[in-house]
This record gives C-alpha cells, sequence and structure tokens, in this order.
C-alpha cells in the first residue's frame, strides 16, 4: 500500500500544473491610462479646432454687434454705440417679429414634415423595385441634389410665372382649379408659401431620401420575413419593425432639415425677385431685410442671434435623443 501512496504521488508530481495555464486565460481587468482616455479627443480635436477657428470669430462679433447700435453711420466710422439689450427688447415688441418667428416655425414644421413623408415612400419604393429601376430613381435624385439652388429657383420661376407659366397652363388644360391664366400664386400668402414649399421640399428629397435608402438595406431580412411569418401586414412591419430600427437616421435627417429649412432664404429671396414683401418674411429674411435693408445692422445682428439659438436648441435635442437612442441599442 506504502508502495501505491509513493507512485500515486510522484505521478501527480511529474503531471504539470493547469494553474499558470487557467491564470493566463483568465480575464485581467481592464486598465486604461490617461492616454486611453485622452484618444477620442485627441482625435477630434484637428476638427474642432479648425471648426471653432471659422465659426467663433464671426459668431462673436455677431453677438458683439447685436448689443450696439450700428447702423451705416456707424459702420463708415467702424465703431457702434452700445446700447446692451435695447435691441432684443425692441424685438420682443415688435408684433412684426413675433410674427415672422411663428411664420417661420410653422413654415419648417410643414416642409420637414413633408420632406421626411416623401424621402421615405421613395426610399421604400427603392427597396421594392427592380435594380435598373432603382438606379434611374438614384439617378434622378442625385441630378436634383447637384442642381445649384439659384439655377433651380430661376426654373421653378419661370414654372410658375402668372404670364407664360407652364404650370398654370397644364392645370388650365386638366381643368382642375378652372382658367388659371395670368393667375399669380404670390398674391396670395398661402398660395405663395405653397408654392415655395415645393420648391424646397423638392430640394431636400434627394438627400434624406438616399439616406433612408442606404438605412433600409441594412435592415435584416430575416428580421422582416419573421415579422411577416407572424402575421403582421406591410405597414405594421414598418412601423414595429423597420421604423424603431431606423429611429437614430429618422432623428439625424430631422436634425438636419429642421437646421437647412429655419433658415430658408435663397429660394424666397429670388422667387419673388429679390423683393419679397412682409407677408413672406421668414426669420432670415426679416434679418437681411434690417441688416441691409434699412441698414440697422446692429438689429439684424440680434435677429441672427435668436435664430442661431433656436437652432443650438433644437440641434441639442435631437443629439440629446440620438445619443439616448443608441445607449437603449447597445
Amino acid at each position: 500500500m506504502g508502495t501505491a501512496v509513493k507512485a500515486d504521488a510522484e505521478s501527480a508530481a511529474a503531471t504539470p500544473s493547469l494553474e499558470p495555464a487557467l491564470a493566463r486565460r483568465r480575464p485581467r481587468p481592464s486598465r486604461r491610462g490617461p492616454g486611453r482616455r485622452t484618444l477620442p479627443y485627441t482625435l477630434i480635436a484637428p476638427a474642432a479646432i479648425v471648426i471653432f477657428g471659422v465659426l467663433a470669430y464671426p459668431l462673436g462679433m455677431l453677438a458683439w454687434i447685436s448689443f450696439q447700435h450700428y447702423g451705416l453711420k456707424e459702420l463708415i466710422a467702424h465703431q457702434g454705440d452700445w446700447v446692451g439689450l435695447q435691441n432684443y427688447t425692441t424685438l420682443l415688441a415688435d408684433p412684426l417679429f413675433l410674427r415672422v418667428v411663428l411664420v417661420s416655425v410653422v413654415f419648417t414644421l410643414v416642409n420637414v414634415g413633408l420632406t421626411l413623408l416623401f424621402s421615405t415612400l421613395i426610399a421604400l419604393l427603392m427597396s421594392k423595385v427592380s435594380r435598373v429601376i432603382r438606379v434611374l430613381l438614384a439617378s434622378g435624385l442625385i441630378f436634383v441634389w447637384a442642381t445649384p439652388v439659384i439655377v433651380a429657383v430661376d426654373i421653378w420661376q419661370w414654372m410658375f410665372d402668372y404670364e407664360f407659366g407652364v404650370v398654370n397652363y397644364l392645370l388650365t388644360q386638366m381643368r382642375v382649379f378652372g382658367s388659371l391664366i395670368h393667375h399669380n400664386w404670390f398674391e396670395n400668402t398661402v398660395q405663395g408659401f405653397s408654392v415655395i414649399t415645393v420648391i424646397v421640399v423638392w430640394g431636400a428629397i434627394p438627400f434624406v431620401a438616399i439616406t433612408l435608402y442606404a438605412a433600409l438595406s441594412q435592415v435584416p431580412d430575416d428580421v422582416l420575413e419573421a415579422a411577416e411569418v407572424d402575421g403582421a401586414n406591410p405597414w405594421q412591419v414598418f412601423w414595429g419593425v423597420t421604423a424603431p430600427m431606423l429611429k437614430p437616421i429618422f432623428l439625424i435627417v430631422t436634425s438636419l432639415s429642421t437646421i437647412w429649412d429655419f433658415q430658408v432664404f435663397n429660394q424666397i429671396y429670388v422667387l419673388l425677385n429679390q423683393r419679397p414683401s412682409s407677408n413672406f418674411f421668414t426669420i432670415a429674411i426679416y434679418s437681411y431685410r434690417e441688416s441691409f435693408g434699412v441698414t440697422q445692422y446692429g438689429l439684424g445682428a440680434a435677429i441672427a442671434v435668436v435664430m442661431v439659438l433656436v437652432l443650438i436648441a433644437v440641434t441639442y435635442f435631437y443629439v440629446r435623443q440620438t445619443l439616448q437612442t443608441v445607449d437603449l441599442a447597445t
């Protein structure tokens, strides 16, 4: 028996221990040094410095002039008169400014809503049609996106011209609204903004539609097929499966569309022959009129500051929603 015990002991001594190997395989706690923590900030620092350098001075000067009385005399003398918050109190007491802000908000909501609606429908269509039709649709969208804004607005201006406009002619031939020969769309504010909305949405659809189609192409087919097997119709599949998965993309394109549509200027200014009436003032047009139309640069700067603050608030909201969505997904 003693011999057996001795043999077992010698065998155990000869067998290599597994503890060092297990110790090597055991996950070690992550040790992130100062370099690892600052690496993301180091990577974005060059872009942040460039953006700050490009935007800091103009925005700083804009805010500085908004606290001054800065007219044509002050512009020539390169020295404004400090008035503090007087420009802002003047704006808040101006009924025209309050109406312009309301018009700008409603105009933005309508444009963003229609852009998202038609872009989503086009993206869904592109995901269902054949490759040839998809290429044709994408090519048409890219051509629209590549058209310069001024050129596009000039074309639309001719199409809606009250004397030679092809739109008036076609609608008259179709007898949709009766005779529209020599009909001026901009005599009525609602009709005029409807035309402007058509132009803005037409120009915004390509980017949003292609972005949404790219996101749709990343939705797993097996998830959609599983929902269909469970008895969901196409409408339920979209709202129950596709839309939640594309929520971050929807937030991004909504944020960008809001920023672009809230500061629309070229479409209105060019379409109305550089002389828009107060009925067609948006906040960008109003700021331009006060600055360069009546040479009240301080007041115009204050309007521009308000516009920037509104856009910052909207952007912050959408960025926060996007980050929360990403955190929930991960």
